[in-house]
């Protein structure tokens, strides 16, 4: 790849770039991804919806990659109650990645999946410090079932899902913060790589290396910055609810371009 050609790219892309670097080092300070403000980000731009959702998971997969390492080393893994999770959202999340869908179809989806996480966002208070332990009592075929409806919506808009889960099994005390903060991790960990796969296997995939490379390798960079930062300038809390207003005017605005 030459280098004049990431340069001139890096030049006509700089407010997404530093949008993305600034979301990763925010993000990673507290512990979360960003996968949903990179996909905001991206569905205002004027790249191909295809483009969109392969960046989209490629980012959640260099992300979430470096904090799912860290919680297998510290052991926050229960993988007796991972396995059903994901299950079925491993191959539906790749069947969703696969299905041939048309453009409006795309950004309508889109619009309602970031309404719907906006207000999840702005709703949950699932972020605490105390950790008690609870007799969890979970169902195979509810984790079974919310795994693998997650996973064909993740896959056909370009997430990993982790907004989805995340607030579902704390509304259901599924376990304790830390250990759900594991599972979603590596949710949207094997959920992104299905879903890219199924996606690559689509006839019309397509992607746009140039800009891709460099986003990932912001992302990648900011992820690291703001993991060895790990200082609350802003709590968890404020940075849920300033995400959930952008992604919010985001599916607004999609939603009114795409329906009206």
């Amino acid at each position: 790849m030459e280098l004049s050609l990431l340069l001139n790219t890096f030049i006509l892309n700089w407010e997404i770039i530093v949008l993305f670097f600034l979301i990763a080092v925010l993000y990673a300070s507290v512990g979360f991804g960003g996968g949903s403000s990179y996909l905001a980000v991206l569905a205002l731009t004027s790249l191909a919806f295809t483009h969109i959702r392969a960046i989209a998971l490629l980012c959640n997969i260099v992300v979430v990659s470096g904090g799912t390492y860290i919680y297998i080393k510290n052991k926050l893994f229960n993988w007796k109650k991972i396995v059903p999770l994901v299950f079925m959202s491993v191959p539906m999340a790749f069947l969703g990645g696969y299905l041939k869908i048309n453009q409006t179809f795309f950004f309508i989806l889109l619009g309602i999946t970031l309404l719907t996480a906006a207000v999840l966002m702005w709703i949950s208070k699932y972020i605490s410090k105390k950790e008690k332990k609870y007799n969890f009592k979970n169902s195979i075929t509810k984790d079974v079932s919310y795994g693998g409806g997650i996973g064909f919506i993740s896959g056909m808009v370009g997430i990993g899902g982790g907004v989805f889960l995340a607030p579902l099994l704390h509304l259901t005390k599924w376990d304790i913060p830390k250990r759900i903060a594991a599972t979603s991790s590596f949710f949207i960990l094997v959920n992104s790589i299905a879903g890219l796969g199924g996606q690559y296997l689509n006839p019309n995939f397509s992607i746009e290396p140039t800009i891709t490379i460099i986003l990932m390798f912001t992302v990648l960079i900011g992820g690291q910055i703001g993991s060895r930062l790990s200082v609350n300038l802003i709590s968890p809390s404020n940075i849920k609810k300033g995400t959930a207003l952008l992604i919010a005017f985001v599916a607004i605005r999609l939603l009114w371009k795409h329906l009206m």
